[in-house]
């Protein structure tokens, strides 16, 4: 028998396998390069990203969730951290950039007690505990608000914005965010619904930010079909038909066989009678503005502009919906069936050239539950940055509502949630004891990082951050215009409980999922075996 054993092969001979220490540090090298990237981008003095894409579009943007979204990252460990900004952009809206930094400090400090030999899976239980407990102290120390705290609202909206495109007119921007949730929210349940789908957020290029206005109902990104249509209908009646306004096709083929003219004359006038019955049921109605979810034929919007009436066609099916909560008008699908009671209401319906192209604005509806934020910005890039801060803004206000709950920004939370976890780590015994200490240090990184974007020394600032908890001041947050330490809540800076709840939960969820990998076997290139590409260059990001 030879002496030579031959190697065992179980995997694909160009499989990249890493395991133990190895993988662990691989993983969490990764996920804090994500969290760095987005890390400069937080607070009121964070700074922008400029990120241009393979086709040369250009986004400046310090919105979290936006540059990971766009930077396309290639690594497995570093996708895990991108999903929490997108768990925590679904959920709630806001937060992204503070759930990403602190999920890569919480890896950053679990690295330090693995090279101390402490087990992974040690450390990954001292990381519930730790969150467990950070949960209590948020819910404990967590203020009421209700719909009718205009003020509190209104300093929720503004710190959303504050640090974003938005600042300068952030004033103007939070009473017509507020204004509009307060238009569609509605009671489920006890708790205070507002949908975000009801409030459409369009932007308009060329005119400044504070020309930014709410319209108590709908705009389309449409034009009227006709040129001699009226531009204005006030007062308009409003009819929501799902159904073409031309004449059907046949649904199988069929060949008309037409032996002399006067044939093709009658079936040439039977077409345009079909038309002429279609139009004259929509004025029967009553309707003097009709929005086409299909198509709408040339001889048909000749008829229509004869009678007056307004019409678009081809608009989406979403908006349509939010023409129905706003006008209270019924979609048909037939338009045989319209009749008087699927009539909606809206005071004004015109045609206005906004930058280059014509939109039609459905106005001054009753008791509107669909409105629309038109947020402007002198070039497309503002207008864009101001639309990503408004729509944070106002998915702050619906969490705050929905929960009910708000909280302190300016790292005063954090401070707060460091310092029960202190206090809660010496009641441990086990090395679960360093892992809650090292929880505690983590969070910590958010006042660090406002104190280090707005070019202070993050040791100073901590220091009488730390000096002001103990004596139990729990709203002392940093002001990073001077690097003294104020009561957050008093200058306004107003977050909801769930951005915190929220990001503290996907950080550490994914830390310790992170901490608990020790092998990562990254299939072959070939696409033919099933695998996706681009998953190999393991220690690259992107």
């Amino acid at each position: 028998m030879s002496d030579n054993i031959q190697p065992v092969f179980i995997l694909p001979e160009d499989t990249k396998r890493t395991t133990g220490k190895d993988a662990q540090r691989n993983n969490i090298m990764a996920a804090r390069a994500v969290a760095q990237t987005v890390r400069t981008t937080l607070g009121p003095k964070g700074m922008d990203k400029m990120i241009v894409d393979s086709m040369g579009d250009v986004i400046v943007t310090n919105d979290g969730v936006t540059i990971l979204k766009e930077m396309q990252i290639e690594h497995p460990a570093a996708k895990m951290i991108v999903e929490i900004a997108k768990t925590q952009e679904d959920t709630v809206g806001d937060g992204t950039t503070t759930a990403v930094v602190v999920a890569g400090e919480l890896l950053k400090r679990a690295e330090e007690l693995l090279d101390q030999n402490i087990h992974p899976t040690v450390l990954a239980r001292g990381y519930r505990l730790a969150e467990i407990e950070a949960q209590k102290i948020l819910n404990d120390i967590a203020e009421d608000v209700d719909i009718n705290n205009n003020a509190v609202l209104n300093n929720i909206a503004m710190t959303a914005m504050t640090g974003k495109g938005a600042e300068s007119n952030k004033e103007h921007l939070a009473e017509l965010i507020v204004k509009a949730a307060k238009d569609v929210v509605s009671t489920k349940n006890d708790q205070l619904i507002v949908n975000l789908d009801d409030i459409k957020v369009e932007k308009r290029v060329g005119k400044s930010t504070d020309h930014s206005n709410l319209v108590e109902g709908i705009v389309l990104d449409k034009e009227r079909v006709h040129p001699e249509m009226p531009e204005k209908v006030e007062n308009a009646k409003i009819a929501l038909l799902d159904c073409p306004l031309e004449i059907k096709n046949t649904e199988i083929d069929a060949k008309i066989q037409i032996t002399e003219p006067s044939q093709l004359n009658a079936f040439l006038a039977q077409e345009e009678q079909t038309l002429r019955n279609m139009v004259g049921k929509i004025h029967e109605s009553g309707a003097t503005v009709v929005f086409c979810q299909r198509g709408i034929d040339d001889l048909a919007q000749h008829f229509l502009a004869k009678l007056g009436i307004f019409a678009a066609r081809r608009v989406r099916k979403s908006d349509m919906e939010k023409l129905t909560r706003a006008t209270g008008a019924k979609i048909v699908s037939n338009w045989k069936e319209l009749e008087e009671t699927d009539i909606g209401f809206a005071g004004l319906v015109k045609e206005e050239k906004v930058g280059d192209e014509e939109m039609v604005f459905v106005e001054q509806c009753q008791n509107p539950k669909s409105v629309t934020l038109l947020v402007c910005g002198g070039t497309e890039h503002v207008a864009d940055e101001i639309k990503r801060a408004v729509t944070d803004a106002l998915g702050d206000i619906a969490a705050a509502l929905k929960e009910g709950k708000v909280v302190a920004g300016a790292g005063a939370v954090e401070m707060e949630i460091a310092r029960g976890l202190r206090g809660y780590a010496r009641t441990l015994s086990g090395r679960e004891q360093l892992a809650v200490q090292a929880f505690a240090d983590a969070v910590e990184i958010i006042p660090r990082t406002l104190a280090e974007n707005a070019g202070l020394d993050p040791i100073d600032v901590l220091t009488k951050l730390r000096s002001a908890h103990d004596q139990n001041q729990k709203w002392a947050g940093v002001n990073v215009e001077t690097g003294a330490t104020m009561n957050a809540w008093v200058y306004g800076v107003i977050e909801p409980l769930k951005v915190k709840t929220q990001a503290l939960s996907s950080a550490s969820e994914v830390a310790e999922m992170i901490l608990r990998i020790d092998d990562v076997i990254l299939g072959s290139q070939r696409t033919q075996q099933g695998m996706p590409p681009g998953m190999g260059g393991m220690p690259g990001m992107m």
